[in-house]
């Protein structure tokens, strides 16, 4: 039973309660970021990379915070943890792969601000998940964000070419393919509870 909830949590992490398309968390490196594919995809992994890690080390400070009866600290506490990680991140992918850092630019520092590292974490405990279906729920909204950075790369780079009335162009025409792309997830609705009852 135990394991059948934790692929209820993942799969609802990756489609009904997808971070951006569902909960528009993550909206800035998902425009910003989602030109083309190989860029979605680097950037989908230091996402997922940064989730798992700030979930491994936020929930014992999480329960050590609770002990102590200083909950009102968990927040900041996040944060700090987080700007750490891409710290790291950023390290690594600068020494090691040069040209996914390139490729980031400005966003991979805006994975310290992203609302969707910080959301998970939150939500985890929020939900009062232990640490498995923390660490299954932060898999899952990092495999989440992936999909839609892939999907609509996809779409991006179709739309690349193509001629559209001036009125359309740059950011208009993105935010209408984005709310379509949110859209297709709408019929992931229900499906993971009904599968699991949830």
């Amino acid at each position: 039973m135990y394991i059948t909830g934790l692929v209820s949590i993942l799969l609802a992490a990756i489609t009904t309660n997808n971070f951006i398309l569902s909960k528009f968390l993550g909206i800035c490196p998902f425009l910003g970021v989602s030109k083309k594919t190989n860029t979605a995809i680097g950037m989908s992994a230091a996402v997922i990379f940064v989730m798992l890690l700030a979930t491994a080390a936020t929930f014992p400070l999480n329960k050590l915070l609770e002990a102590k009866d200083m909950a009102y600290l968990e927040t900041i506490v996040q944060i700090l943890v987080i700007a750490g990680l891409v710290q790291f991140v950023e390290i690594v992918l600068k020494k090691y792969i040069p040209g996914l850092y390139q490729a980031l630019g400005v966003y991979l520092p805006l994975i310290t601000t992203n609302c969707a590292v910080l959301g998970v974490v939150q939500l985890n405990v929020q939900n009062g998940y232990d640490f498995w279906q923390s660490m299954v729920n932060a898999l899952g909204g990092g495999l989440g964000f992936m999909v839609a950075m892939i999907m609509f790369s996809g779409v991006r780079e179709r739309l690349e070419g193509n001629e559209y009335p001036k009125f359309w162009e740059g950011l208009p025409i993105t935010l209408v393919a984005a709310a379509i792309t949110a859209c297709s997830f709408l019929g992931f609705t229900g499906l993971v509870d009904g599968i699991f009852g949830a």
